[in-house]
Protein backbone atom coordinates (compact mmCIF):
# COMPACT_ATOMS: atom_id res chain seq x y z
CA UNK A 1 0.00 0.00 0.00
CA UNK A 2 2.94 2.50 0.44
CA UNK A 3 4.37 1.60 -2.96
CA UNK A 4 1.24 2.52 -4.45
CA UNK A 5 0.89 5.72 -2.48
CA UNK A 6 4.70 6.58 -3.12
CA UNK A 7 4.17 5.93 -6.53
CA UNK A 8 0.94 8.40 -6.85
CA UNK A 9 2.56 11.26 -5.10
CA UNK A 10 5.74 10.81 -7.34
CA UNK A 11 3.35 10.88 -10.96
CA UNK A 12 1.51 14.38 -8.89
CA UNK A 13 5.04 16.17 -7.87
CA UNK A 14 6.27 15.67 -11.97
CA UNK A 15 3.00 16.72 -13.22
CA UNK A 16 3.31 20.22 -10.93
CA UNK A 17 6.77 21.07 -11.95
CA UNK A 18 8.05 18.91 -15.16
CA UNK A 19 11.55 20.37 -15.09
CA UNK A 20 12.42 18.00 -12.63
CA UNK A 21 12.04 15.43 -15.18
CA UNK A 22 15.43 16.22 -16.21
CA UNK A 23 17.24 15.00 -13.23
CA UNK A 24 15.84 11.24 -14.41
CA UNK A 25 16.77 11.40 -18.20
CA UNK A 26 18.09 8.01 -19.67
CA UNK A 27 21.68 7.74 -20.03
CA UNK A 28 21.14 6.61 -24.00
CA UNK A 29 21.22 9.32 -26.30
CA UNK A 30 17.54 10.26 -27.79
CA UNK A 31 17.22 8.67 -31.38
CA UNK A 32 17.27 11.03 -34.31
CA UNK A 33 13.90 11.80 -35.03
CA UNK A 34 13.74 13.02 -31.40
CA UNK A 35 16.70 15.16 -31.55
CA UNK A 36 15.92 19.08 -33.01
CA UNK A 37 17.47 20.55 -36.41
CA UNK A 38 20.05 22.34 -35.17
CA UNK A 39 19.39 26.19 -35.53
CA UNK A 40 22.46 28.19 -38.40
CA UNK A 41 24.59 30.62 -37.17
CA UNK A 42 23.80 33.09 -39.35
CA UNK A 43 20.07 32.38 -41.16
CA UNK A 44 21.11 35.54 -43.41
CA UNK A 45 23.60 33.65 -45.21
CA UNK A 46 22.01 31.03 -47.91
CA UNK A 47 24.09 27.91 -48.22
CA UNK A 48 26.18 27.31 -50.96
CA UNK A 49 25.00 25.87 -53.93
CA UNK A 50 25.47 21.68 -53.34
CA UNK A 51 28.30 21.28 -56.34
CA UNK A 52 30.49 23.71 -54.95
CA UNK A 53 30.49 22.29 -51.85
CA UNK A 54 31.49 19.22 -53.77
CA UNK A 55 34.38 21.43 -55.47
CA UNK A 56 37.75 21.46 -54.59
CA UNK A 57 38.78 25.25 -53.39
CA UNK A 58 41.79 26.94 -53.61
CA UNK A 59 42.77 28.11 -49.95
CA UNK A 60 44.64 31.90 -50.34
CA UNK A 61 43.83 33.51 -47.05
CA UNK A 62 46.77 31.78 -45.28
CA UNK A 63 49.00 31.10 -48.61
CA UNK A 64 50.20 32.41 -52.05
CA UNK A 65 48.36 32.38 -54.97
CA UNK A 66 50.14 29.69 -57.43
CA UNK A 67 50.63 29.96 -61.03
CA UNK A 68 52.61 27.42 -63.92
CA UNK A 69 53.29 29.99 -66.86
CA UNK A 70 54.41 29.50 -70.34
CA UNK A 71 55.88 32.06 -72.38
CA UNK A 72 56.78 31.67 -76.17
CA UNK A 73 57.54 33.78 -78.92
CA UNK A 74 55.32 34.50 -82.10
CA UNK A 75 56.81 30.85 -83.81
CA UNK A 76 56.05 28.73 -81.02
CA UNK A 77 59.52 28.14 -79.81
CA UNK A 78 59.61 28.03 -75.95
CA UNK A 79 61.60 31.38 -74.05
CA UNK A 80 63.33 29.65 -70.59
CA UNK A 81 65.55 32.57 -69.79
CA UNK A 82 63.55 35.36 -68.25
CA UNK A 83 63.85 37.00 -65.11
CA UNK A 84 61.50 37.18 -61.97
CA UNK A 85 61.98 41.23 -62.75
CA UNK A 86 60.36 40.45 -66.65
CA UNK A 87 56.97 39.77 -65.30
CA UNK A 88 54.29 41.42 -64.06
CA UNK A 89 51.21 40.45 -62.24
CA UNK A 90 47.60 41.71 -61.49
CA UNK A 91 44.95 40.80 -60.22
CA UNK A 92 41.63 42.25 -61.27
CA UNK A 93 43.32 45.37 -62.57
CA UNK A 94 45.52 45.55 -59.42
CA UNK A 95 49.45 45.08 -59.81
CA UNK A 96 50.40 42.21 -57.42
CA UNK A 97 54.38 41.54 -55.71
CA UNK A 98 55.30 38.15 -56.86
CA UNK A 99 57.20 36.30 -53.94
CA UNK A 100 58.12 33.41 -55.35
CA UNK A 101 59.86 32.70 -58.94
CA UNK A 102 61.64 29.32 -60.17
CA UNK A 103 62.38 28.85 -63.77
CA UNK A 104 61.91 25.38 -65.93
CA UNK A 105 60.10 24.28 -62.59
CA UNK A 106 61.03 20.38 -61.94
CA UNK A 107 57.96 19.63 -59.95
CA UNK A 108 56.49 16.29 -59.57
CA UNK A 109 54.28 15.96 -62.04
CA UNK A 110 50.61 14.58 -61.60
CA UNK A 111 48.92 13.75 -65.08
CA UNK A 112 45.50 12.84 -65.75
CA UNK A 113 45.14 11.04 -69.67
CA UNK A 114 41.11 11.37 -70.87
CA UNK A 115 40.55 9.31 -73.49
CA UNK A 116 37.88 9.44 -75.77
CA UNK A 117 36.54 6.19 -76.80
CA UNK A 118 32.95 7.47 -78.36
CA UNK A 119 32.10 6.12 -81.41
CA UNK A 120 33.01 9.66 -83.46
CA UNK A 121 36.48 8.61 -82.82
CA UNK A 122 37.09 4.90 -83.94
CA UNK A 123 39.23 5.33 -87.53
CA UNK A 124 41.68 7.13 -84.90
CA UNK A 125 41.79 5.31 -81.66
CA UNK A 126 45.07 2.99 -82.78
CA UNK A 127 47.42 5.59 -83.32
CA UNK A 128 45.81 7.64 -80.45
CA UNK A 129 46.61 4.53 -78.30
CA UNK A 130 50.60 4.55 -79.78
CA UNK A 131 50.61 8.08 -79.11
CA UNK A 132 49.50 8.12 -75.81
CA UNK A 133 51.92 5.83 -74.54
CA UNK A 134 54.87 7.30 -76.03
CA UNK A 135 53.79 10.21 -74.53
CA UNK A 136 53.39 8.79 -70.94
CA UNK A 137 56.79 6.80 -71.55
CA UNK A 138 58.88 10.05 -72.60
CA UNK A 139 57.55 12.14 -69.57
CA UNK A 140 56.97 9.78 -66.38
CA UNK A 141 60.04 10.04 -64.50
CA UNK A 142 60.53 7.10 -62.22
CA UNK A 143 59.43 7.55 -58.36
CA UNK A 144 58.80 11.16 -59.26
CA UNK A 145 55.67 11.57 -61.59
CA UNK A 146 52.47 9.73 -61.72
CA UNK A 147 49.27 9.30 -64.32
CA UNK A 148 45.72 8.01 -63.94
CA UNK A 149 43.82 6.83 -67.25
CA UNK A 150 40.18 8.09 -68.02
CA UNK A 151 38.07 7.03 -70.54
CA UNK A 152 34.73 8.34 -71.73
CA UNK A 153 32.32 7.50 -74.04
CA UNK A 154 28.56 7.80 -72.60
CA UNK A 155 30.25 8.11 -69.18
CA UNK A 156 33.55 8.85 -67.98
CA UNK A 157 35.35 5.52 -66.03
CA UNK A 158 38.66 5.75 -64.45
CA UNK A 159 40.38 2.62 -65.78
CA UNK A 160 43.61 2.90 -64.61
CA UNK A 161 44.34 4.75 -61.14
CA UNK A 162 47.34 6.86 -60.59
CA UNK A 163 50.59 5.29 -60.88
CA UNK A 164 54.18 5.15 -61.96
CA UNK A 165 54.11 2.58 -63.71
CA UNK A 166 54.27 3.23 -67.27
CA UNK A 167 53.95 -1.07 -68.52
CA UNK A 168 50.05 -0.46 -66.18
CA UNK A 169 48.98 2.66 -68.14
CA UNK A 170 50.17 1.30 -71.27
CA UNK A 171 48.44 -1.78 -71.07
CA UNK A 172 45.03 -0.01 -69.99
CA UNK A 173 45.14 2.07 -72.72
CA UNK A 174 45.65 -1.07 -75.24
CA UNK A 175 42.48 -2.61 -74.16
CA UNK A 176 40.07 0.13 -74.90
CA UNK A 177 37.34 -0.20 -77.69
CA UNK A 178 35.23 2.71 -79.34
CA UNK A 179 31.53 2.68 -78.86
CA UNK A 180 28.78 5.13 -77.71
CA UNK A 181 28.48 9.16 -77.42
CA UNK A 182 30.25 11.48 -75.72
CA UNK A 183 30.24 12.78 -72.17
CA UNK A 184 33.27 15.20 -72.29
CA UNK A 185 32.18 17.87 -69.36
CA UNK A 186 31.41 15.19 -67.16
CA UNK A 187 34.86 13.27 -68.01
CA UNK A 188 36.73 16.68 -67.27
CA UNK A 189 34.83 17.45 -64.19
CA UNK A 190 35.28 14.30 -62.39
CA UNK A 191 39.01 14.21 -63.59
CA UNK A 192 39.13 17.48 -62.38
CA UNK A 193 37.66 16.19 -58.57
CA UNK A 194 40.53 13.32 -58.77
CA UNK A 195 43.19 15.35 -59.89
CA UNK A 196 42.59 17.97 -57.40
CA UNK A 197 43.99 15.49 -54.64
CA UNK A 198 46.48 13.46 -56.02
CA UNK A 199 49.29 11.06 -54.48
CA UNK A 200 51.83 13.75 -53.08
CA UNK A 201 55.37 12.92 -52.95
CA UNK A 202 57.43 12.52 -49.47
CA UNK A 203 58.84 14.84 -47.52
CA UNK A 204 58.15 18.58 -46.33
CA UNK A 205 57.88 19.91 -49.88
CA UNK A 206 54.49 18.83 -51.53
CA UNK A 207 54.14 20.60 -54.31
CA UNK A 208 53.05 18.92 -57.98
CA UNK A 209 52.68 20.21 -60.96
CA UNK A 210 48.39 19.17 -61.93
CA UNK A 211 47.75 18.09 -65.45
CA UNK A 212 44.99 17.01 -67.75
CA UNK A 213 45.47 15.84 -71.17
CA UNK A 214 42.41 15.26 -73.51
CA UNK A 215 41.89 13.50 -76.33
CA UNK A 216 38.72 14.01 -78.10
CA UNK A 217 36.62 16.08 -81.12
CA UNK A 218 34.86 18.11 -78.31
CA UNK A 219 31.27 17.22 -79.41
CA UNK A 220 29.60 16.24 -75.82
CA UNK A 221 25.72 14.89 -76.24
CA UNK A 222 25.52 13.14 -72.90
CA UNK A 223 27.11 15.35 -69.84
CA UNK A 224 25.22 15.91 -66.86
CA UNK A 225 27.59 18.93 -66.09
CA UNK A 226 27.77 22.23 -68.34
CA UNK A 227 30.83 23.37 -69.70
CA UNK A 228 31.14 26.38 -67.46
CA UNK A 229 31.22 23.60 -64.45
CA UNK A 230 33.65 21.50 -66.01
CA UNK A 231 36.04 24.32 -66.62
CA UNK A 232 35.56 25.74 -62.94
CA UNK A 233 36.26 22.68 -61.41
CA UNK A 234 39.32 22.64 -63.46
CA UNK A 235 40.50 26.16 -62.05
CA UNK A 236 39.81 25.05 -58.56
CA UNK A 237 41.83 21.93 -59.00
CA UNK A 238 44.62 23.75 -60.56
CA UNK A 239 44.81 21.74 -63.07
CA UNK A 240 46.14 22.92 -66.69
CA UNK A 241 44.40 20.75 -69.77
CA UNK A 242 46.06 20.08 -73.08
CA UNK A 243 43.74 19.36 -75.58
CA UNK A 244 43.95 17.45 -78.75
CA UNK A 245 41.08 17.81 -81.53
CA UNK A 246 40.68 14.68 -83.20
CA UNK A 247 38.48 16.69 -85.61
CA UNK A 248 39.89 17.51 -88.92
CA UNK A 249 37.58 20.32 -90.38
CA UNK A 250 38.68 23.35 -91.21
CA UNK A 251 42.23 23.31 -91.68
CA UNK A 252 45.23 24.06 -94.00
CA UNK A 253 48.43 23.57 -94.40
CA UNK A 254 51.07 25.90 -94.78
CA UNK A 255 54.67 24.04 -95.80
CA UNK A 256 54.50 21.48 -93.43
CA UNK A 257 52.73 22.69 -90.97
CA UNK A 258 49.00 22.30 -90.10
CA UNK A 259 47.00 25.15 -88.97
CA UNK A 260 42.98 25.48 -87.96
CA UNK A 261 41.88 28.63 -89.77
CA UNK A 262 38.11 28.17 -88.60
CA UNK A 263 37.22 27.24 -84.59
CA UNK A 264 34.10 26.60 -84.04
CA UNK A 265 31.77 23.63 -82.72
CA UNK A 266 33.98 21.31 -80.48
CA UNK A 267 37.25 22.46 -81.35
CA UNK A 268 35.64 25.52 -79.80
CA UNK A 269 35.25 23.95 -76.27
CA UNK A 270 38.49 22.36 -76.26
CA UNK A 271 40.17 26.06 -76.79
CA UNK A 272 38.36 27.18 -74.41
CA UNK A 273 39.30 24.52 -72.22
CA UNK A 274 42.55 25.27 -72.43
CA UNK A 275 42.44 28.76 -72.37
CA UNK A 276 41.11 29.15 -68.92
CA UNK A 277 43.09 26.76 -67.23
CA UNK A 278 46.12 28.01 -68.66
CA UNK A 279 47.02 25.03 -71.01
CA UNK A 280 46.91 24.71 -74.99
CA UNK A 281 44.94 23.13 -77.35
CA UNK A 282 46.44 21.08 -80.04
CA UNK A 283 44.78 20.97 -83.74
CA UNK A 284 46.78 17.71 -85.40
CA UNK A 285 45.73 17.10 -89.29
CA UNK A 286 47.71 13.75 -89.98
CA UNK A 287 48.14 10.83 -87.37
CA UNK A 288 51.36 11.57 -87.67
CA UNK A 289 50.68 15.76 -85.90
CA UNK A 290 49.45 13.49 -83.28
CA UNK A 291 52.48 12.50 -81.82
CA UNK A 292 54.18 15.41 -82.45
CA UNK A 293 50.93 17.25 -80.27
CA UNK A 294 52.05 14.86 -77.45
CA UNK A 295 55.84 15.56 -78.04
CA UNK A 296 55.23 19.51 -77.65
CA UNK A 297 53.40 19.31 -74.53
CA UNK A 298 55.96 16.87 -72.78
CA UNK A 299 58.70 19.72 -73.76
CA UNK A 300 56.55 22.31 -72.81
CA UNK A 301 55.80 20.56 -69.01
CA UNK A 302 59.72 20.99 -68.80
CA UNK A 303 59.75 24.62 -70.21
CA UNK A 304 57.93 26.49 -67.75
CA UNK A 305 57.77 29.39 -64.62
CA UNK A 306 56.50 28.79 -61.33
CA UNK A 307 55.33 31.95 -59.84
CA UNK A 308 53.69 32.93 -57.06
CA UNK A 309 52.04 36.20 -54.95
CA UNK A 310 49.99 37.00 -51.86
CA UNK A 311 46.58 39.03 -52.87
CA UNK A 312 46.68 42.60 -52.29
CA UNK A 313 42.87 42.00 -50.82
CA UNK A 314 42.79 39.38 -48.28
CA UNK A 315 38.78 38.98 -48.68
CA UNK A 316 37.76 35.82 -49.15
CA UNK A 317 33.99 36.47 -50.42
CA UNK A 318 34.29 33.16 -53.60
CA UNK A 319 34.42 35.30 -56.04
CA UNK A 320 36.27 34.83 -59.59
CA UNK A 321 39.16 37.02 -59.41
CA UNK A 322 40.87 37.72 -63.26
CA UNK A 323 44.55 37.47 -63.41
CA UNK A 324 46.69 38.37 -65.86
CA UNK A 325 50.45 37.97 -66.47
CA UNK A 326 52.45 40.14 -69.16
CA UNK A 327 56.38 40.16 -69.37
CA UNK A 328 58.56 43.42 -70.76
CA UNK A 329 60.04 41.62 -73.41
CA UNK A 330 57.75 42.28 -76.90
CA UNK A 331 56.28 40.31 -79.01
CA UNK A 332 56.38 37.65 -76.43
CA UNK A 333 53.42 35.48 -74.91
CA UNK A 334 52.51 34.27 -71.88
CA UNK A 335 49.96 31.63 -70.68
CA UNK A 336 48.74 30.84 -67.66
CA UNK A 337 45.32 30.11 -65.39
CA UNK A 338 43.09 33.43 -66.07
CA UNK A 339 42.06 33.44 -62.76
CA UNK A 340 40.89 31.65 -59.49
CA UNK A 341 37.84 31.23 -56.57
CA UNK A 342 39.10 33.40 -53.73
CA UNK A 343 37.31 31.01 -51.18
CA UNK A 344 38.10 30.88 -47.33
CA UNK A 345 39.14 28.39 -45.45
CA UNK A 346 36.41 27.12 -42.48
CA UNK A 347 36.41 28.97 -39.95
CA UNK A 348 37.91 28.18 -36.31
CA UNK A 349 35.52 27.51 -33.27
CA UNK A 350 35.38 30.58 -31.26
CA UNK A 351 37.66 30.30 -28.36
CA UNK A 352 35.82 29.25 -25.03
CA UNK A 353 35.27 31.82 -22.59
CA UNK A 354 37.43 31.80 -19.25
CA UNK A 355 35.53 29.71 -16.31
Amino acid sequence: MQKIFRFFAFAILFAANPSLAGAQQPTTPPTPKEQPSPLPQNPAAPAPPQDQQQLPTIRVTTGLVRLIATVMDKRHNFITDLEQSDFKISEDGVPQDIRIFSRETNLPLRIGLLLDTSNSIRPRLGFEQDAAIDFLSSVIRHNKDMAFLMTFDNEPEIIQDFTGDVSLLASAIRRQRAGGGTALNDAIYRAAEKIANPPLPPGPDQEVRRVLVVISDGDDNLSDHALSEAIEAAIRAEASIYTISTNTDWMSISGDTPHKFHIVGGDKVLQDFADQSGGRAFFPYKVDDLAQSFVDIGMELRSQYFIAYAPTDPLSNGKYRKIDVQTDRKQLIVRTRRGYFATAPPSAPPPKKPS
